[in-house]
């Protein structure tokens, strides 16, 4: 019995199209990695009035995304746990993102426009002073 190499140099064309909400988690994983970053998502505000009414608040999850075949433009939305810089952070959460959706999407992001919908605190025991 003989092994048949397989043929090189052979190309095959064809489209590759990337879904927004794919596009959306690897922005949402880019940005939780960033130390300052509590969450994502709306406004607890934003997100009661949505469940009341009974209509799901577009972009829930804290990512939106219009994306062409070269580039894209992202809309987050965060929490920054309560002490860290807000510019710092929006720094860093821009580079994480523009840097893995490049890397895993091949796509350039045009904008990432980041809006800070709240602060969370760190969990403290009732009674202690720091």
């Amino acid at each position: 019995m003989t092994e048949t190499a397989a043929p090189t140099g052979i190309s095959v064309g064809g489209e590759t199209n990337i879904n927004d909400e794919v596009i959306g988690i690897i922005a949402a994983v880019a940005a939780r990695e960033i130390d300052g970053v509590a969450s994502l998502g709306s406004s607890s505000f934003r997100r009661a009035v949505a469940e009341r009414i009974g209509g799901r608040e577009p972009g829930a999850q804290g990512i939106g995304v219009e994306a062409g075949r070269r580039e894209a433009i992202l809309d987050i939305n965060i929490k920054v746990v309560y002490g860290c810089s807000i510019p710092d952070t929006v720094i860093k959460v821009r580079r994480s993102v523009a840097s893995k959706v490049l890397e895993l999407c091949g796509l350039i992001t045009k904008e990432i426009n980041i809006t800070v919908v709240g602060i969370d605190f760190p969990n403290k025991p009732v009674g202690t002073i720091s």
